[in-house]
């Protein structure tokens, strides 16, 4: 399974950014995808993740501001980020998960999101 994250880049705060995650390879008709990010200095943490059945899951930060959303037709996973602020300013990486309790991990290369005040 390979994942192939875009659309990152450099944002004015209260700006807007749509990050897109196409996977390919052996995916399994249930499974999880999900944004994470980390920012310099700290651990990566989830932003945002949802079912195959486009059952979707926030952490508080992103509650009300990002939108997770998926094409299970094209395996693509997507986040809608809005009313960024420079805590938002973090490499998001998409992730998949997949098989027996989910037990498959995959991660995608990373994009920059950058927000300046």
């Amino acid at each position: 399974v390979q994942l192939q994250a875009s659309g990152g880049g450099l944002v004015q705060a209260g700006g807007s950014l749509r990050l897109s995650c196409a996977a390919s390879g052996n995916i399994f008709s249930s499974n999880f995808m999900g944004w994470f990010r980390q920012a310099p200095g700290k651990q990566r943490e989830l932003v945002a993740g949802i079912t195959t059945g486009y059952s979707p899951e926030y952490e508080g930060f992103a509650k009300g501001r990002f939108t997770i959303s998926r094409d299970n037709a094209k395996n693509t996973l997507y986040l809608q980020m809005n009313s960024l602020k420079p805590e938002d300013t973090a490499v998001y990486y998409c992730n998949l998960r997949q098989g027996p309790a989910k037990v498959f991990h995959y991660w995608g290369q990373g994009t920059q999101v950058t927000v300046s005040s």
